[in-house]
Formats: structure tokens, sequence, C-alpha cells
């Protein structure tokens, strides 16, 4: 193992028992050691997504995970060590990770391990301080324009668009040469999208009879996709607006699930993540600046109250600072 100066203990946020955000804690916990396939992470930011509270909660936890669990699905940072095998990354890069498979502890803390696949250099563009917000929702969204499968000049609504996932999606489908019509939870979240650079902004709070004529006044054939990050009585009547043949796709987890249209297509999709993944991902990120909306920071000893928030409304994405 290729290893900086790492501690043998660290500080994290864990949990002893599943329940609500009061089990999580402050503790002090081992520094997990690397197989030959892992790297090691300093970390500096994690994201906290909902994600997290269901593993907190019991129902999606990490095959392999035992109690004190620390929860945290992705994250950024730098390398502090590497196994034998590891060839894509060197101690001392600044990297993001999602690492849905997670036996030795999640992100809330200040190391973790993580297999090398599923780590990648952060590109220039991203500001170091918000990527550890980034993996999971970016590479969700990628898999969702990847269903929806338009070419460039298409028109896609994004339905959910100031939301963690939606505002990453936006600024991936721009990159892709799609026209994007973006729906945005009020004032901010309508701001949010048309800075990021949205082609038709619209609140979903607002009146949807004159929001469906903004939209049929610029796709006058109707959308040729739409990405849903949200179900309900909303995106039912937006989704009139998808001309037939197009495709409706939405991330599994979304509830109500999204109801089917005559002559349309309705799927969902899991994010995916890879070398493969990563590396185009970096490829969309690399041709400019790329905005991690951060509605709100939490120190590390402050976890419980993240989870908390998770529970309001906000725009974008919550994060753990750990650096």
């Amino acid at each position: 193992m290729a290893a900086g100066d790492v501690p043998e203990r660290m500080q994290a946020a864990a949990f002893d028992e599943f329940g609500g955000p009061e089990v999580i804690t402050p503790r002090i916990l081992p520094v997990p050691q690397v197989a030959d396939d892992e790297v090691l992470l300093k970390v500096w930011s994690a994201g906290v997504g909902v994600w997290d509270a269901l593993e907190r909660a019991g129902s999606l936890v990490p095959e392999g995970s035992e109690f004190p669990i620390v929860p945290g699905a992705e994250a950024a940072g730098t390398v502090a060590a590497v196994g034998e095998q590891v060839t894509n990354v060197a101690v001392g890069d600044l990297v993001y990770v999602y690492g849905y498979r997670r036996p030795k502890g999640g992100f809330y803390a200040e190391y973790a391990a993580t297999k090398a696949q599923y780590v990648a250099k952060l590109p220039a563009s991203v500001p170091a301080e918000h990527a550890g917000a980034m993996p999971t929702d970016a590479l969700t969204a990628l898999s969702g324009l990847d269903v929806l499968g338009l070419p460039a000049g298409a028109w896609v609504l994004i339905f959910g668009a100031s939301g963690g996932q939606g505002h990453l999606a936006v600024q991936l489908a721009k990159r892709q040469g799609l026209r994007v019509i973006a729906v945005a939870s009020r004032a901010a979240g309508v701001a949010l999208v048309t800075r990021l650079g949205a082609d038709l902004s619209l609140d979903g709070h607002g009146d949807l009879t004159q929001a469906l004529a903004a939209i049929r006044e610029v796709a006058p054939d109707g959308v040729d996709g739409v990405l849903a990050m949200a179900g309900g009585k909303t995106l039912d009547r937006l989704a009139e607006a998808l001309r037939d043949g197009g495709v409706l796709a939405y991330p599994n987890g979304v509830q109500p699930v999204p109801r089917e249209r005559p002559g349309a297509t309705v799927q969902a999709y899991d994010g995916e993540t890879g070398p493969e993944r990563l590396q185009r991902l970096n490829e969309l990120i690399e041709a400019g600046p790329f905005e991690v909306h951060i509605a709100e920071k939490f120190a590390l000893g402050r976890a419980a109250e993240a989870h908390r928030r998770l529970q309001t409304s906000y725009p974008g994405r919550l994060l753990i600072t750990v650096r």
C-alpha cells in the first residue's frame, strides 16, 4: 500500500441502531484499512441525500455493513493511500467518489475506504469545496439523459429542475446540445435554472395552463422527452406536452410513480457508476464551469441536523464539510 501521513483513528458520524436523525452521533473510530483494489480517501466534503436517510432508517443498508455504521454514499477529497493494484489515481490526487458498495463505512468521516473503480479525478471546472455533493446526482442525471437518448437540438422538459439531480441535469443536457425546459420550485428555483442555462424556466407552483401554453409556444410539436425527478399531479399535467413517441424517464424511488401515457414510453432508471461512466461524466463537465448548488453546509458533528434538514424543501444539495 502506498500511503501518505494517515492517523490510526478519525472523527466520524455514525449510528449503532436504525432510527431517526437522532441516532447519528459524533464518534472516534479506527481509520479503515484498504485492500489491494481500494483507495483511502481523506474526505473534504460529503453529500447528504435521501439515500443516506434510508440507510439510517435501515431500508437501504450496503451489504456487509456492521454497527457502528458510518453513512454517506458520495464525497470529494484527496487520496491518502492506494492499494497495490490501483493505477487510476495516486496519493495526493483531488478526486470524487460515488461508492454505493461500502462495507467498511461511508463518507461521513475524516477518512473512508472505497473501491478504486468508483473514484475519479475532479475536473478543474467543479469547485472543490462543493464537489462532495455532486457524484450521486450527476451520475443519476446522466443515466436519465441516456434513457431519453435525445439528439442535439431536441427539447427536454426537466421536472424538479432546481433540486439536487435536476439542476445538474440541466447543465448536462445543455452540454449535450439539448434545448431545456426547466420546471423549478418557486422564484429561487426559477432563478437558479435560468442562471444554469435553461432555455425556458417555469415555476411548478404557478398556473399550469399558462405553463403549458409557454411550452407549446417554444415547442409547438411537443417536447421530445421528459426527465422527472418527482411525481404527482403537476407532472401529470405538464407531461401533456410530451409528443407522441416521446419518452418520460424517472429515477427509481420517485413517488408517486409517474403514470403511463398513451403513445409514450415511461421508464425508470438508476444511476450507474464505473470507470467508463466517470470518464464520460468528466468529459461533459470539463466543457465549462459546472455548478453544484449548495443550499446549506453542516460540520461533521452536525450530521443529525443535516438529516433533519433533508425533510424540508430547498434548492440544490446539502453538504457535510469535513476538512
